[in-house]
């Protein structure tokens, strides 16, 4: 039996045991937006056994269904077709808040099996499968800031968006007040969160009316990424359920604090027993490694900000006085650079990216772009030669 056909067999044998009935399977989008739909049990057997396939026009569209472009990758010149698709087993997990409800992720492939140019999961097995060749094993984690409102999405749209209620009013950072005064809702992230398989290291109030922000744990770069946008789903959906609605847009309003969706990074060897970015010869306690590191990513930053910053409203984020960076900078220990570097030890030396707006994709974007991402990349430039 294959590796693969293993896995789907114990796959199959879990979700019988979690629910007979229903399977929840899903897809990342081009925005890192989680697509999908429920399947019957016995739908799920089937593709176990013959394969699946999904709409190709999640790499198409927008957050709001609107076509980024209609000639390019999916279109009507393509009429929209089903991809083939795999579902991974190894993401099988249960939804602690759907009584249990087995729920898997899934990749679109081409014809023949291959990986898509435009899957975003796909890409980012590429990149980690080239970073494995090379000796590296990547270590990743995502932070999030996120705001929440005492909504829904009937009430904000009949509102336009505007003089939405917030959770909680005034700016409290790591307020211990606000915590307990919002306690079911917060111990329903930390505690459901973390049984959906998304371990949380940490969930506190941040600077901002209702803000909230929570650290996911380490792990290698594809599993990272998937607890990353399962993340923001399963506080969306917790939220419903206390009647609040939560929202990772990078730039709420223009007099608040933005939402940073920063990326902790770090390279280890083989079997990630020695963190390669520590040397505890060095006065900083940095490798030569970590330091290329930086500088390559230092260098790279006005070429890739389209990545890190995907929408129009990602770029009102990146404004000074915001607590967001606006510099080609870095230093120790410092959140007012655009590199923050943490040095303390060889368990925990690691390289931050805090340009990364929470409405960012955790997964790579492919090379193909919407038009509009061009004009970004043009913005990008112009940002970059302004280094003071």
């Amino acid at each position: 039996m294959a590796k693969e056909d293993s896995g789907f067999h114990d796959a199959l044998q879990r979700a019988w045991q979690h629910n007979p009935r229903k399977v929840k399977v899903a897809f990342t989008d081009i925005d890192g937006i989680l697509r999908g739909k429920y399947i019957s049990f016995d739908k799920f057997r089937s593709i176990t056994e013959k394969g699946s396939s999904f709409c190709d026009v999640i790499f198409g569209w927008d957050a709001s269904d609107a076509l980024y472009d209609r000639s390019t990758y999916t279109g009507w010149h393509t009429g929209f077709p089903d991809s083939p698709a795999r579902l991974d087993p190894a993401t099988l997990r249960t939804i602690p808040w759907e009584e249990g409800l087995p729920f898997l992720l899934g990749e679109l492939t081409t014809p023949d099996g291959g990986p898509s140019p435009v899957c975003p999961r796909q890409l980012l097995k590429g990149i980690r499968d080239r970073a494995r060749q090379a000796g590296f094993e990547p270590v990743f984690a995502q932070e999030f800031e996120w705001f929440n409102f005492e909504e829904t999405p009937a009430s904000a749209q009949a509102k336009n968006y505007q003089g939405l209620t917030p959770l909680t009013p005034g700016m409290f950072g790591y307020s211990i007040l606000r915590s307990s005064l919002k306690n079911a809702f917060m111990s329903d992230l930390f505690d459901q969160l973390t049984a959906f398989g998304i371990p949380i290291e940490g969930l506190h109030t941040e600077t901002g009316p209702g803000t909230y922000e929570a650290a996911i744990a380490h792990a290698d770069v594809l599993e990272a990424a998937d607890r990353a946008v399962l993340f923001k789903t399963g506080v969306k959906e917790i939220a419903y359920r206390h009647g609040i609605m939560a929202t990772f847009m990078a730039k709420v309003h223009e007099t608040l604090p933005g939402c940073g969706g920063h990326v902790h990074q770090s390279l280890w060897d083989t079997g990630a027993k020695n963190n390669l970015f520590h040397d505890p010869e060095d006065t900083l306690k940095l490798s030569p490694l970590a330091r290329h590191y930086i500088a390559g990513q230092l260098h790279c930053l006005p070429h890739i900000l389209p990545m890190y910053a995907p929408t129009l409203n990602s770029y009102k984020r990146l404004v000074e006085g915001a607590w967001a960076p606006t510099t080609l900078t870095w230093g120790i220990d410092n959140r007012t650079v655009a590199l923050r570097v943490l040095n303390g030890g060889s368990a925990s030396c690691r390289v931050e990216t805090r340009v990364v707006g929470a409405d960012a994709n955790p997964s790579p974007t492919s090379p193909w772009r919407p038009p509009w991402h061009r004009d970004s990349m043009a913005s990008a430039t112009n940002w970059s030669c302004n280094p003071a």
